[in-house]
């Protein structure tokens, strides 16, 4: 796990890895080389994880020296990557899974992605044929932007800071990207960030630089895209027993480390999963970081201590303090590159804090199982839509009298939200404009006019798993992950995302997503036997919660004020002032229902400031 840089015919130093040094606290490497479109930039700042000697140095050159990377990830079949390569004549100078991608692509080409099980952003110099070759992995786990100054060139990076450090660059508000965040709470959502003309590829993409025609340009075209939904029929053991065996060769997989391993725990059944398939594994007591809070409608002490206790682990546990927020808040946006959705982004630093602190830079943790496995509430109303559109009614009745017994829903809630599934795209336009959602009083008319984020379409559950994993929810919380994770020097692995698994379960379609009013049934099934029952059975959902509207309206109140004058002075175009204050004092005294939307507003006014944003 790394932080990286390469760039063609644009005037960079050191600054744009130094500015990501906290991404690889353990090394760095820098070169430049002469092509026929310019000066190429290759630099690289390390972590180490797999073989901490000077071997697994970066940039690294293959072993003809035809092709050089930079590369941030893990690869985490390398070791049978090795010895396939090995029987084909490859040599090796040592254990890191960097060399083994080398050798790969001098075996394979392109083709070797599909070979690669792991997280992975990299750029690879080809000489042989004057290219440079970038890509991402499968879900975009690992981060990989792309801009082109004004002036020419093009440039690859870990995180955007690093394109701040270069002469020229100047950090201008992208407005469609701005509205889609400030008015629906989607981020990351496509290849367009919040800067003007950076962007992103996405996961799944690549990108290749001709350095032999003129100006370089990156031409971006998808490696990897997920199957169709529905492809596979399994019986419920079928499934159930081929999910089994796949979670536990993931979680085995990512288990491989040179230094310590250990998980994050919130008590609920993704994180309790990995944990415990973990335990079983491991021949010493596994660490756990848990966020903790004195408020019980959001804490899950209780279900943590069952955990703890079944696998014997070494519990650590925090308790973030909304106190410390205010003096946060801009160290939060800087390692962001962005603002965010809610505090929960403040309890995740924390945690990942503790794990450094504790001595494990490697984390298990759970992103990726909710968006697959149908764990959020609003996967009841797609399946519930699914099951009318094809006639299941008998299914149907019985589904929602179970959601019903489970979670206390009402007939007339069911009927109104199944109603509204139903409705086609343009329907669901005019109803919103009718409630007034996406153009709220405190935003500019001039600004809300024209953009339109597409929200999921709820008309099936595959339809829904698709939108999540791909455009928004999945991405925006793999961005928080890797951002907070890296912060502290901290590798974050992701069982779940082992595309051997999506593939499982996305090609299931709606099948065994939810079963008698239990979401997330094919998970439950498989770990049935390594989980504790409390867990197994768990109904209700925190979702890695904090008391956001006790801080906000009591220790943090102050910063409140001060972030939403930011706001208003920083961001004419965009906010209007009286009714922005007016929401957020109607927010924090009761006279509205409290949602994220104010925090919202707090870290972008925040983000502007760190960043000097102008719109």
């Amino acid at each position: 796990m790394c932080g990286i840089w390469a760039s063609v015919a644009i005037e960079v130093g050191r600054s744009v890895i130094n500015a990501v040094a906290h991404r690889g606290p353990d090394g760095e490497g820098w070169e430049t080389h002469v092509t026929p479109s310019g000066t190429l930039a290759l630099g690289h700042r390390r972590l180490a994880i797999i073989d901490s000697s000077a071997g697994g140095d970066q940039p690294m050159a293959s072993a003809n020296s035809s092709h050089v990377i930079v590369y941030n990830g893990e690869i985490y079949n390398h070791v049978e990557l090795r010895v396939e390569l090995e029987a084909k004549g490859h040599r090796f100078r040592s254990r890191s899974d960097t060399e083994v991608l080398l050798a790969a692509w001098s075996e394979w080409g392109e083709a070797c992605l599909d070979r690669f099980n792991g997280m992975f952003a990299f750029v690879l110099w080809d000489k042989g044929h004057n290219r440079l070759f970038a890509a991402r992995d499968r879900f975009g786990v690992k981060p990989l932007y792309v801009w082109s100054p004004p002036s020419g060139g093009v440039a690859f990076a870990s995180e955007i800071k690093q394109f701040a450090a270069v002469n020229g660059f100047r950090a201008s508000l992208e407005i469609g990207a701005a509205y889609d965040f400030l008015a629906w709470g989607v981020f990351d959502h496509s290849a367009q960030t919040l800067f003007k003309g950076v962007r992103q590829l996405r996961g799944g993409e690549c990108a290749v630089v001709r350095l032999d025609c003129g100006p370089p340009e990156p031409v971006v075209r998808r490696w990897y895209s997920m199957p169709s939904a529905g492809s596979l029929r399994l019986s419920a053991a079928e499934a159930v027993d081929r999910f089994r065996v796949l979670m536990d060769d993931s979680v085995r997989l990512r288990l491989r480390s040179d230094v310590p391993v250990g998980a994050c725990l919130s008590g609920g059944l993704d994180s309790s999963a990995i944990v415990c398939l973990a335990a079983r594994q491991m021949s010493r007591p596994m660490v756990t970081v848990s966020a903790c809070y004195a408020d019980n409608r959001i804490d899950e002490r209780p279900f943590m201590d069952e955990v703890n206790a079944a696998i014997s682990s070494r519990p650590v546990q925090i308790f973030p303090d909304g106190r410390e927020l205010p003096d946060l808040l801009e160290r939060l946006v800087h390692h962001q590159d962005g603002p965010f959705g809610s505090t929960s982004v403040f309890a995740q630093w924390q945690v990942f804090e503790a794990a450094r602190r504790t001595g494990v830079p490697v984390m298990l943790d759970g992103q990726g199982a909710d968006e697959q496995l149908a764990g959020y509430h609003p996967a009841f109303t797609a399946h519930h839509a699914g099951l009318l559109r094809r006639g299941r009614l008998t299914t149907l009745v019985a589904e929602l009298a179970a959601q019903r017994r489970r979670h206390g829903t009402s007939v007339y809630w069911q009927a109104a939200v199944l109603a509204r599934a139903l409705l086609p795209e343009g329907g669901r336009q005019i109803l919103r404009r009718i409630r007034g959602i996406g153009r709220p009083s405190w935003l500019e008319a001039e600004f809300c006019g024209g953009h339109h984020v597409p929200l999921p379409a709820t008309a099936t559950l595959e339809r829904l798993i698709e939108s999540q994993m791909l455009e928004t929810s999945l991405p925006m919380l793999l961005h928080y992950e890797d951002r907070n994770s890296m912060a502290h020097g901290v590798e974050s692995r992701l069982p779940f995302l082992d595309y051997r698994l999506v593939e499982l379960v996305v090609g299931l379609g709606a099948q065994h997503k939810i079963v008698g009013g239990e979401t997330k049934w094919l998970l439950r099934r498989a770990m049935e036997p390594v989980l504790p029952t409390a867990i197994t059975h768990r109904q209700d959902k925190i979702g890695f919660a904090t008391p956001e509207k006790n801080w906000l309206a009591g220790p943090a109140r102050a910063m409140v004020d001060q972030f939403l004058e930011e706001a208003i002075q920083r961001f004419p175009g965009v906010f209007v002032s009286q009714p922005l204050r007016r929401y957020a004092n109607d927010v924090l005294g009761g006279g509205k229902t409290f949602d994220f939307t104010l925090w919202r507003i707090l870290s972008f006014a925040a983000w502007g400031r760190v960043f000097g944003v102008q719109a």
